[in-house]
């Protein structure tokens, strides 16, 4: 069986390119800079000229605040980009894995209610910023597209590589005695390294359609901010703020927690938070060790 990576220099990319590459898999990764999926001429002739039997489709339009106002770049990427490989693997009968985000949910206050286990596969869109607009046109330009693709949705997401949360936190923490980190909006981590074991697992089981993939458990990016510094061995302050008090140029959900037990029927158990952080934090300290 060969992969084909697509956006393989993010931190979700580059962590499948190292698990195809030490399990001895045929891989090829693409970063976004080597294929525009917003093109589909190119699509057409890339993927034709390699030949994959699954394209994992790991590239994305992720920055949310500039979402805003580059609304058409995002939209290029995220839908334009996810309907172009879509096609040509339906076309071609070529398995298809694409990635989506909590950001696809209204995330209020009430649904923390309503939901106390999570947003499950199927329960109601509504986006509250651009971002989150163009990953759901992106799942419809999928399903429409390719309808027997797999799905996934993530939440927070964390690799080695790549800009996250950890390591934003790990960086703040040299450079300040106190960190300001909202305490009112409440999820979990997705762990890239679990993701991508989760998704093969997945893909082991032939399985298509909707999923959640992150870790077990509910925090506020205080409570992970705390984890961080706690478990990285720094003494660095957490000042909890809300989200009034943070202003960022996009809307947030206050709630992203996703619903496991779908992926649970299928006797695939979600890593819990803190052993997942934990794993990350071994990973980033052999990487600059």
């Amino acid at each position: 069986m060969k992969f084909l990576v697509t956006g393989a220099g993010g931190q979700l990319g580059s962590q499948w390119c190292r698990y195809l590459n030490d399990r001895g898999y045929a891989h090829s990764g693409l970063r976004s800079s080597e294929l525009d999926i917003s093109d589909a001429s190119a699509v057409e002739e890339v993927l034709d000229r390699f030949k994959p039997d699954v394209v994992i489709n790991c590239a994305a339009y992720t920055r949310v605040d500039d979402a805003e106002r580059e609304v058409r770049q995002a939209f290029l990427v995220n839908e334009t980009g996810v309907r172009n490989l879509a096609i040509y693997c339906q076309a071609k009968g070529v398995r298809m894995v694409h990635y989506s985000t909590d950001y696809v949910f209204p995330g209020t206050r009430e649904d923390q209610v309503n939901h106390p286990s999570g947003y499950a596969e199927d329960a109601e869109t509504a986006p509250v910023n651009m971002y989150g607009e163009s990953k759901l046109a992106g799942e419809k330009a999928l399903v429409e597209g390719n309808p027997g693709s797999l799905l996934i949705r993530v939440s927070w997401l964390c690799g080695g590589g790549g800009p996250n949360f950890v390591r934003k936190m790990l960086q703040l923490a040299m450079e300040r005695e106190e960190v300001a980190v909202v305490e009112d909006q409440t999820g979990t981590p997705a762990y890239a390294s679990d993701v991508v074991d989760k998704t093969m697992q997945l893909l082991e089981l032939n399985e298509s359609g909707t999923y959640h993939v992150s870790s077990s458990g509910s925090l506020s990016w205080a409570d992970f901010a705390e984890e961080i510094f706690r478990l990285s061995g720094n003494h660095t302050r957490v000042r909890r703020v809300s989200s009034s008090e943070y202003k960022t140029v996009a809307s947030r959900p206050y709630f992203s927690l996703l619903s496991k037990e779908k992926i649970r029927k299928l006797g695939i158990e979600p890593v819990q938070w803190r052993q997942g952080l934990l794993r990350l934090l071994n990973e980033i300290r052999d990487e600059v060790s």
